[in-house]
Parts: structure tokens; sequence; C-alpha cells
């Protein structure tokens, strides 16, 4: 297994939460969104992550990108004619059930990476898994911080988009009025911030 950089879940769900805020406040709510276990992220272009807790603190990460997960799991090798990636090789038992979920669902799964004991791992593969492609907000806070302003068409200020995240899903419909501007849902999107609250990891900070 390989260890991945990225953050711990808790850190993950301010921007996630700040960005699915609004994301529903501009009614495009099924783009990202927290639902039962699972925290929800797409581009709207065939690319997509999710976060699934399974329990106990673990985490499961998956997801694809169309034009550059370059890694074939299961049924993709035989479909796409290419050589297999098996995201699962040397993974604990419990990383198994959301890929195939997912793949159930009709998803390609171009990477999964699970969650245990601080760390992130994934199987040991060279192959471009398309991670980085997908290029999501809440792995990083100059990506969050970016698509909020494009989204937002550079509406908010600094202190708006800080305030936002700084919540850490537990959001005002006014801290979101104060990032969108007037005229849009900002109940919405105070409502699919909070959302995050309900699930996922404990209410604990770890670098």
């Amino acid at each position: 297994m390989r260890e991945v950089q990225l953050p711990d879940p808790v850190w993950m769900r301010a921007r996630w939460a700040a960005f699915a805020a609004v994301c529903a406040a501009r009614g495009w709510g099924d783009s990202c969104h927290a639902a039962g276990s699972t925290w929800h992220y797409d581009d709207g272009g065939g690319n997509w992550a999710d976060l699934v807790h399974v329990g106990a603190g673990r985490a499961v990460l998956l997801g694809h990108d169309h034009e550059y997960s370059e890694t074939y799991h299961n049924r993709a090798a035989e479909y796409f004619g290419e050589p297999e990636t098996d995201l699962l090789a040397g993974a604990p038992d419990w990383w198994a059930p959301p890929v195939r979920a997912a793949e159930e669902a009709g998803l390609w799964v171009g990477f999964a990476y699970g969650f245990e004991d601080g760390a992130w791992r994934r199987a040991d593969y060279d192959a471009d898994d398309g991670f980085d492609s997908v290029n999501p907000p809440f792995a990083d806070e100059a990506r969050c911080r970016e698509l909020i302003d494009e989204f937002t068409r550079g509406h908010a200020g600094g202190a708006a988009v800080d305030a936002l995240v700084a919540a850490d899903a537990d959001v005002t419909e006014e801290l979101v009025a104060a990032v969108v501007g007037p005229g849009l849902d900002a109940r919405a999107g105070a409502a699919a911030a909070r959302a995050f609250l309900n699930t996922g990891p404990p209410d604990h900070r770890s670098a």
C-alpha cells in the first residue's frame, strides 16, 4: 500500500460544506452534498468523488475522472480493453463495499483511498488514477476558494468566504448570503452545509 497525502476527513468537512452551501444556494445541490454516510462532489462534466464514512473513524474516498483516470478496475478493464488495476489490492475488507456499490450503480471507479488511524492509503500502482484531475474543492483550500469565487461570480470578499469555511458546516443563512449575494437561496445553502454535521467523523481536529 502507498500513503496518500490528503487531509483528515474532519479537515475536509469545512471546505466541502462551504462549497455545498454555494451550490445549493444556486440550485445545484446535486453537485455537492452530504447524504446518509456519503459526502458527494461532482463537476457536472462526469468527474466525481465520494467520501463514504464506514464507521470507527474509517472512510473510503473513491471517484473517477472520465478523461484522465488511467486505472481500470474490475469490469472496466474488459470494457475498455486495458490492463486491470486492482484498486483493492492489499486493502482491508471494509474498502470494498463502497467501490462495489458505485460499480453496481453503473459508475467507473478510477481511485479508491482508505482512511484509518490518521492516514490515507491506496493500492500500489503507477498509473494516473485521475484524482488530481478531478481537483476537488475539499482537498485544497485554494481550490475551494477558486470554485466559490467562480460560482459566485466574484461577489464575495475574502472575509466572507473565510467565515463560511471557518463555520465548519455549522452554517447560518447570513453566512451564505454574505458569500452568494442577493437573489439566491441562502436558506437552502445553509441547510446543505449543515447536513455535513449529521454524519462523518467525530468532532475533533487532527492534523
